[in-house]
């Protein structure tokens, strides 16, 4: 069920975000208010609830194999330094899990994204990866639907 006022319950896709994947259960977006981080993906669960132990087992598996997908296609398209995988959902109470790509030239390595920066990569970060952001999308888009 939809919750009024949730932005994860009522936006399919907005200028924060675009959308890759549209699932019964799920979908994933491409977070797009994050430049210095182009490879930084959500994985929503679609149904308003705060918790992982808020899912059935079935659910909890279905989740995290997306996540796992997700995570699967960065590493062997991009490979990053480190993937981080956090679930917050402090300021959103709606189930989602970031999942990016972390570099070690990234603006904020070793430090976490809402760190402090470290560094200006030059070329700009969205410029440096091995993979155009479009075919990123697709091979996480192939994944989740393998």
């Amino acid at each position: 069920m939809k919750q009024a006022g949730c932005e994860l319950c009522e936006h399919q896709a907005t200028a924060a975000w675009s959308l890759v994947h549209a699932g019964e259960r799920l979908r994933v977006v491409r977070v797009l208010d994050a430049p210095e981080f182009p490879a930084f993906y959500r994985v929503i669960w679609n149904e308003h609830v705060a918790e992982m132990s808020d899912l059935s087992h079935v659910d909890r598996a279905h989740l995290m194999d997306a996540v796992l997908a997700v995570e699967h296609v960065l590493r062997t398209s991009l490979k990053p330094t480190k993937i981080n995988l956090a679930t917050l959902g402090n300021v959103v109470p709606h189930l989602h899990w970031h999942v990016i790509a972390r570099f070690d030239w990234d603006s904020h390595f070793p430090q976490p994204i809402w760190g402090s920066r470290q560094r200006t990569p030059e070329p700009p970060a969205g410029q440096r990866l091995a993979v155009p952001l479009t075919e990123l999308d697709d091979r996480v888009r192939r994944a989740l639907n393998a």
